[in-house]
């Protein structure tokens, strides 16, 4: 007679992240299972776990993509000394570590975070537009740390941002339409850095906004026009002026999205090269 795997008599939170990785041995996952099966808060946080690392994959997908800098093949190669090849062996292992780290911090709503990064429609949004609303499932929710800095130091974020991007970045004031700046920060995009600027109603409802430098590929035709998407729950309002492509995104309903964005656009002139 078959009897249901037993509940295992100790985890620790290696054997949680083992099972989300699937790297449990057959009889232990099971166990696993049965454990989790008898504690649902518990699955919901290993839910949440696995959203995030969805979420986490699909905005630094472009990052594993990136060719790698010749300096980094030189120092791989064999003929290399022994304290080159441990350099790169401790570098490697400390950003894995780094993430991992990243993965397992903060609180975010399962449900939220699921429906959010819920397969989108075929012919929704791709690009730049798709990495936005992303990027904004993965930030928004952040309690703790939302912004790599805060409104307090605008003038510092903006300078901060504008070198990083090659160019004068400004930010939009929406306090006329409810929302308050919350701060940026610097995220990776396709072949370079972008910025994102968070911002946040009486309610607690949050925007992001979404500048990219990396001349999307739009046709001359759709510059300055807006184009309109969803990701899941995620809505989003897009363009492109010259080389910068913006993106508006939130949980917000289309009308809402649509004022701000026009004055979004409204503040934002055309960016020029920074000196």
């Amino acid at each position: 007679m078959s009897h249901a795997p037993s509940a295992p008599s100790a985890i620790s939170e290696a054997d949680l992240h083992a099972y989300i990785d699937g790297q449990l041995e057959p009889e232990r996952q099971a166990e696993m299972e049965a454990y989790l099966a008898q504690r649902p808060d518990e699955a919901q946080r290993l839910a949440v776990y696995r959203a995030q690392t969805r979420g986490l994959r699909a905005l630094y997908a472009p990052v594993l993509l990136e060719t790698l800098p010749p300096r980094l093949v030189q120092a791989a190669l064999p003929r290399q000394p022994w304290y080159a090849q441990r350099l790169a062996a401790g570098i490697a292992i400390a950003l894995v570590s780094a993430a991992s780290a990243w993965f397992v911090r903060g609180s975010v709503d399962g449900e939220a975070l699921r429906l959010a990064l819920a397969p989108a429609a075929q012919g929704a949004l791709a690009g730049f537009a798709q990495r936005a609303a992303v990027a904004h499932v993965v930030y928004s929710p952040e309690v703790r740390h939302p912004v790599e800095v805060n409104a307090d130091q605008e003038q510092h974020l903006v300078a901060w941002l504008s070198k990083r991007l090659g160019a004068a970045v400004k930010v939009p004031s929406l306090q006329p339409m409810g929302y308050a700046l919350m701060g940026g920060r610097l995220l990776p995009g396709d072949s370079g850095p972008v910025a994102q600027f968070m911002y946040q109603d009486a309610s607690g409802q949050r925007l992001t906004l979404y500048v990219t430098h990396e001349a999307p590929k739009l046709s001359p035709q759709a510059e300055t026009a807006f184009h309109f998407g969803q990701d899941g729950k995620v809505n989003v309002f897009y363009w492109v002026d010259h080389s910068f492509g913006y993106a508006l995104s939130g949980s917000v309903d289309k009308a809402t999205l649509t004022r701000v964005a026009q004055e979004v656009y409204r503040q934002i002139a055309p960016a020029v090269p920074a000196g």
